[in-house]
């Protein structure tokens, strides 16, 4: 018997080599207009930065943490999904003010509550924990590049830029040129040609959206690095959900799945980003890290 969700996803794969034709799938127009509202909401949460900031992305990464419960299954979801939302809810101001071991602290507690009452196996007991730290690491990442001492915004938006710039035009390479699947095992729907496109086209997008802040080589050789990681971070997601048998996250946003699959290449992104920023110039100035070189 054929894989349910292994069908529905190559329903939606492109076929090699579509075309102008094969640009526009039927899902398209929900997907630009949910695309266009989560844009502009966090685009206006960078904007206005502070409590305003860490309080949307804390939603989110509650959201994704749920998601990620319901995902795997196993008993007590909701339980898991509480403890987990108790420590993230901590941990995000205390990211925001720079007290990183504390907010930590935080997420581990959250994730040893989950793994706990998941009510399984040992084996089993590991997912719901790392739930909590997939999208914690998120979370305490953007706290930290939003809440810089120097290019706080810039940092986000370059962020932004790279990883947006990525996503579409992936999908719209890979759709125009076609040719050989990047993993069809895990995403038939991939090609290298979407897969270079995107990383080029993120990198060019972070370096214009970078502006004043910084225009060198090598803040262009670093966005290919992080669109490349961003693509990768997909492809995570991708293959949690092969793992599993499901074809997206949940049913949350239309034409997208849940916000999990929207945010999968930036978790991945924003968490490298925030990990080398912090290796060049510390924490309380990430943002440097990522464009002074």
């Amino acid at each position: 018997m054929a894989d349910p969700a292994r069908q529905a996803m190559n329903e939606g794969a492109p076929k090699r080599g579509a075309g102008i034709g094969g640009l526009v799938g039927a899902d398209l127009p929900a997907r630009v207009g949910a695309a266009v509202v989560l844009m502009a909401l966090a685009l206006g949460s960078a904007w206005a930065g502070g409590y305003w900031f860490t309080a949307f992305w804390l939603i989110a990464a509650i959201i994704v943490d749920w998601e990620w419960q319901n995902l795997i299954g196993g008993p007590n979801r909701d339980l898991r999904g509480a403890f987990g939302a108790v420590g993230l809810f901590i941990a995000a101001p205390l990211a925001t003010n720079d007290a990183v071991f504390w907010a930590i602290v935080a997420l581990l507690a959250g994730a040893i509550g989950a793994s706990l009452t998941s009510g399984s196996k040992p084996r089993f007991r590991l997912l719901p924990a790392a739930g909590v730290l997939y999208a914690g690491a998120m979370l305490i990442s953007v706290c930290l590049l939003r809440a810089s001492s120097s290019d706080g915004l810039p940092a986000i938006l370059w962020l932004f830029a790279v990883v947006w710039g990525a996503d579409v035009m992936a999908y719209f390479g890979g759709r125009l040129i076609g040719g050989p699947k990047l993993w069809p095992r895990i995403s038939p729907g991939k090609t290298w040609a979407g897969f270079g496109v995107g990383v080029v086209c993120g990198a060019l997008a972070g370096l214009l959206a970078a502006g004043a802040a910084s225009s060198s080589v090598l803040l262009f050789v670093f966005g290919l690095a992080t669109a490349a990681v961003s693509q990768g971070g997909d492809l995570f997601e991708s293959f949690l959900k092969r793992r599993f048998g499901v074809k997206d996250s949940s049913h949350l946003i239309p034409g997208h799945g849940g916000l999990m699959d929207r945010l999968d290449g930036f978790i991945a992104a924003a968490v490298f980003a925030a990990l080398v920023g912090a290796a060049r110039h510390g924490i309380v100035d990430i943002a440097a890290g990522i464009f002074e070189w």
